[in-house]
């Protein structure tokens, strides 16, 4: 009976999802073609602007959605045959400095005075690109996917200018049409601009958005109106290679240096003004940051985002297909733990409205400590709009170790599989409004001597409004389904999460907005469906008008032990398998109002444990910025485990204070130190990086590891990588 609810789930979905004119299809903007060059200085001085149109009234999005604006801002748009054409008077109260966070790269949006443009190319509701600045001229730029999240990853070549007066800071662009991806012919594009004003606590849009969403989402965007067709963007291919040096010593093992002298080449190809092919040989990630350390009490594998450009750019079609925990394709499955990725391609965009195509192959190289053969990962996804904002989706992921047989492996290195593959369909919903959002999947696994049990499954649906939150999600995943290039941290489960919550909106005071909000998650056996998790949550929210925030918060726990598991994960003792356990927590999170150049935000915990033990848990965050050129945080998080012999009294510190300075928007300097004492391991990491031309750049990175008593060096290294990009 369990198995046939996503049936009914996906029948009811399509049911909801009806044909609906696009919400602010009166709001246009007319975009004609430029009278004069323009140069992007900051200044208003050319025929261009004169004559370009003009919009003028945004409308309040927070505090309230029932009113203008209370700050003025002008936008004007152009082109010519190469590039379009931003300027933005962003007025001001004239009562002080802007508020920014720093100079860094797509900043955050809630800790800056910013404005932002939302553009969907093909008026699909579903994807495009952003574009942005903070008021001290930092960029923000990303690819926008699922009707409204912004990739922050994607970084392209286009150029901008932050000039500050008195009553207004002014932001001027140019985004060459070979950055972005659009169809040829279409005159009405999907735009909307978005303004954040900390001093006044403002968020305003051109086309007007509830306030309970982004004002990213595509679903609200008002068109821009061309008054002839965009210019082909012509030949458009990049080639960015890498020129990479680098030392370093492992003091644990004693050995020599190892020096490094390394070279590759990314490129991309626009196959049509829409479909984009990227090859890669030989890449390096030397730059991204190490993952951020976390005092590890789970019983099961933890999540460590991707940050790796290569698999970011517009690979959500691949990394979002499924949910947070059943993940058929996760692409930290490839080429880490110093396995070397040798090459790889993705073709990836829109083959036109209503179609997107994302294939993507990858070949790592064999790694000899280990006796890991060399693979080959092969991905393609193809989705299909349905209806005026839903779609449906299928992916086909293959791994493949290449000329290696199993039977002939020594007894002394592991055995790993010829191969494994998934195949899945996917149905998300997403109403004109947006006020109904769900999705439908279904997966199956095929792995050599695993059959029967080897489906996953799950579906939900969620209805949000300004007052209500109501959603309801379910989950199936069999003991024999495995993703190997995926994450799915648990098998031979079903999972019912149901969750509501409701807001009430004071006409006046101190507070925005409260409510309650009850969360409760069941976890049962796939075999007997018998209880083995459930988690019941009730929560507090206070909103405030300066944005700070509170949630105070209650939780009754119970587990019965799948497997022995080590409530300290220290290695001192196991508690066994089917031992039950339940406890009750109570807890506080606040965090402050960003407008401060201290900020800061506080949680704690406070409950029972594991074998009726008591767990203490407080977690701060702390910064402090000289704006715009350096920020300071630090976050300090300490647990405190009571439990009976043999673990006993059981405390774990993790500390991690961060350094960014932004000496220009194109020269910047991070440091931070990270000390787990679980871990027994303290991460020092620092990185210089020189933006000398576009998209190009000089990275010099140094890391250390550390045992931090008696303080002796475990392993260092130093990079300097070279990276230019250029188009042909």
């Amino acid at each position: 009976m369990f198995r046939i609810i996503p049936l009914i789930f996906c029948c009811s979905l399509f049911g909801i999802t009806v044909m609906a004119q696009k919400k602010n299809e009166s709001y246009q903007l007319q975009m004609r073609k430029a009278v004069s060059p323009v140069k992007i200085d900051g200044v208003i001085d050319e025929a261009a602007w004169q004559q370009a149109d003009v919009t003028t009234q945004f409308h309040m999005v927070l505090p309230m959605d029932t009113s203008l604006a209370k700050l003025r801002t002008d936008v004007r748009m152009t082109y010519d045959d190469k590039n379009i054409y931003l300027l933005v008077e962003n007025y001001t109260t004239g009562d002080g400095p802007y508020m920014v966070e720093s100079l860094r790269r797509d900043f955050a949006f809630l800790k800056n005075d910013n404005f932002l443009l939302f553009m969907d190319p093909f008026d699909d509701q579903t994807n495009g690109f952003s574009f942005g600045a903070n008021a001290a001229g930092a960029q923000w730029d990303g690819l926008m996917y699922d009707g409204g999240k912004v990739d922050l990853s994607w970084d392209n070549k286009w150029t901008s200018v932050v000039k500050n007066y008195p009553d207004k800071w002014v932001f001027e662009a140019a985004i060459p049409f070979k950055t972005i991806r659009y169809k040829k012919g279409i005159t009405k594009w999907g735009i909307n601009f978005s303004r954040n004003d900390l001093k006044t606590t403002e968020k305003s849009a051109w086309a007007p958005v509830p306030r309970q969403f982004a004002t990213a989402s595509l679903a609200y965007t008002g068109s821009l109106v061309w008054d002839a067709a965009p210019p082909e963007a012509g030949a458009n291919v990049s080639l960015i290679p890498y020129l990479l040096g680098g030392v370093s010593k492992d003091y644990d093992k004693g050995t020599k240096e190892a020096y490094r002298r390394d070279a590759g080449l990314d490129a991309k190809v626009a196959v049509t003004s829409s479909l984009n092919l990227d090859l890669t040989v030989n890449p390096d990630f030397s730059q991204v940051d190490v993952d951020k350390q976390v005092t590890n009490l789970d019983r099961f594998e933890l999540f460590y985002p991707e940050k790796r450009q290569f698999f970011l750019e517009n690979g959500d079609q691949f990394s979002n297909f499924g949910y947070t925990t059943i993940r058929p394709f996760f692409s930290r499955r490839i080429g880490l733990g110093g396995v070397p990725i040798r090459f790889g391609a993705r073709l990836s965009g829109k083959l036109n409205k209503d179609w997107r195509l994302g294939v993507m192959n990858m070949q790592t190289g064999k790694q000899e400590e280990t006796g890991l053969p060399a693979q080959n990962f092969t991905v393609a996804a193809l989705q299909r709009r349905v209806f005026s904002r839903s779609n449906l989706g299928f992916i086909f992921i293959n791994k493949e170790s290449v000329n290696y047989d199993p039977s002939k492996v020594t007894e002394q290195q592991p055995v790993y599989n010829k191969y494994n593959r998934n195949m899945g369909l996917e149905y998300n919903l997403a109403s004109s409004n947006n006020f109904w959002t769900g999705k439908a999947m279904l997966l199956k696994s095929y792995s050599p001597g695993k059959t029967g049990h080897d489906m996953a499954h799950a579906a939900n649906l969620q209805y949000t409004s300004k007052e209500w939150n109501i959603g309801w999600q379910h989950e199936y995943v069999g003991r024999n389904y495995n993703a190997e290039v995926g994450y799915v941290p648990r098998q031979g489960y079903m999972k019912i999460a149901p969750q509501i919550t409701h807001l009430f909106f004071p006409l006046s005071g101190k507070v925005l907005s409260h409510g309650p909000q009850v969360t409760s998650t069941w976890f049962f056996d796939e075999r007997n469906f018998h209880r083995t998790d459930n988690e019941t949550i009730l929560n507090y929210g206070i909103v405030f008008r300066k944005r700070n925030t509170l949630n105070v918060w209650a939780s009754n726990t119970y587990i019965q032990l799948l497997q022995p598991f080590d409530p300290t994960n220290t290695g001192k003792d196991s508690l066994p398998t089917g031992s039950q356990h339940n406890w009750n927590t109570v807890g506080a999170d606040y965090v402050s109002k960003p407008q401060s150049l201290f900020t800061y935000a506080l949680s704690a915990r406070y409950g029972g444990y594991y074998a009726d033990g008591t767990r203490l848990m407080t977690n701060t965050e702390l910064g402090y910025r000289f704006q715009p050129y350096v920020s300071i945080a630090l976050s300090a998080n300490y647990n405190y485990i009571n439990l009976p012999k043999p673990w006993g009294i059981n405390s774990f510190w993790l500390v991690g204070p961060r350094l960014d300075v932004t000496m220009t928007n194109t020269l910047f300097f991070t440091g931070f130190m990270q000390y787990n004492g679980q871990q027994k391991n303290m991460n020092l990491n620092t990185r210089f990086q020189w933006r000398y031309r576009p998209a190009s750049d000089l990275f010099i990175v140094y890391t250390d590891n550390y045992l931090p008593e008696p303080f002796f060096v475990k392993n260092r290294a130093l990079v300097l990588k070279l990276v230019y990009w250029f188009n042909i």
